[in-house]
């Protein structure tokens, strides 16, 4: 693979970075040790993006004060 195995600068990079490799993945013209690297690669990336997501989700129970709201399927916070 061409990609350097670093962290991403940020969420929407590792997003699109995986998209890219899932759909060369799918392609089935990778050979196989390029596949096996995308793979490699795409759970690197997984992990990342559930780390950042973890992280937002911990910023956002502090501004909710420890409790998170369903939102309305109207997309208004439910009361």
């Amino acid at each position: 693979m061409s990609k350097k195995m670093t962290a991403p600068a940020t969420f929407e990079e590792a997003m699109a970075e995986l998209a890219q490799l899932v759909t060369q993945m799918e392609a089935g013209q990778l050979p196989l040790e390029a596949s096996v690297a995308a793979y490699a690669r795409g759970s690197e990336l997984v992990k990342f993006c559930a780390s950042q997501l973890e992280k937002v989700e911990a910023q956002v129970k502090v501004l909710e004060g420890e409790m998170l709201k369903p939102f309305a399927e109207n997309g208004e916070a439910e009361q």
